[in-house]
């Protein structure tokens, strides 16, 4: 027997044991792929009498599967010789075994996202009736509960920024850029957090960071020279607000910032 011969058989005789664990794609896939390694084999007589017997278990393990049976509820068949039509069965099957994963996956993301929500507006009910312990309680747990989502912990780090929580704020948002320490608008808004808690020197060093992973954000640039007005530093604030308006001209609020500067410096 031809080395994809064995391969083949291997793969049909676990399609029984895959539907017992409960795995359908997996299952019908092992039936799909073994029929193709047969197909493109000559067999001898004994070898096709094997494999006939083989598939025709095959398919009524496949047919006695009531779960199966509901995403695929049409029968089916094999006959001695067919093996082609079984093959585009299966084939149509994986096709519908891929559908209801993808609609199973789609309605668990929505589950989530709804639960994501769910605890976001509880948690900032607790910040709206200033109960700090207990919106920490809430945000804590539902950052546990989807560890690594960096979008998350920005969103929740935007709501004790404006509850003037700035700790908190400041304590999620280092903790996302854990999960992407690449992303730029994290570190702008650690930099407007820390500037509001009057630690420049903090700020200005995640700004700079920042400027390593980019320098054509004029965005980033203001935001900087915001933090050099707090902190008086005039020639800085002009550098910063320069660099954005000769990345964006039309950059109102960023000429003011210049021409302030300059003021400033005389």
């Amino acid at each position: 027997m031809s080395t994809d011969l064995i391969k083949s058989r291997k793969k049909l005789n676990s399609v029984a044991t895959l539907l017992k664990q409960g795995k359908y794609m997996p299952a019908v896939q092992a039936v799909h792929d073994g029929l193709i390694l047969f197909l493109k084999n000559q067999v001898m007589k004994n070898e096709r009498d094997e494999f006939e017997e083989i598939l025709q278990k095959v398919t009524y393990v496949l047919n006695s599967d009531k779960e199966l049976r509901k995403i695929y509820p049409l029968v089916i068949s094999y006959e001695p010789g067919k093996e082609r039509p079984l093959l585009d069965a299966m084939r149509e099957l994986l096709q519908e075994l891929q559908k209801a994963l993808n609609e199973e996956v789609q309605g668990d993301l929505e589950a989530l996202n709804a639960q994501k929500r769910a605890e976001l507006e509880k948690g900032q009910a607790h910040l709206d009736a200033q109960e700090w312990d207990k919106a920490q309680a809430v945000f804590d747990q539902l950052v546990h509960t989807f560890s690594g989502d960096s979008e998350l912990k920005a969103d929740i780090a935007d709501r004790y920024l404006n509850a003037g929580r700035y700790k908190e704020a400041y304590a999620m948002l280092d903790d996302a850029l854990k999960d992407d320490p690449n992303a730029i608008h994290l570190y702008n808004r650690i930099g407007m957090v820390l500037r509001k808690m009057q630690d420049f020197e903090t700020a200005e060093k995640y700004y700079l960071k920042a400027l390593t992973l980019t320098t054509d954000d004029e965005y980033l640039h203001y935001n900087m020279g915001r933090l050099y007005y707090d902190w008086r530093k005039w020639g800085k604030m002009a550098s910063s607000a320069n660099k954005a308006v000769e990345i964006n001209p039309d950059f109102a609020e960023a000429v003011k910032m210049l021409k302030f500067a300059q003021k400033k410096m005389g």
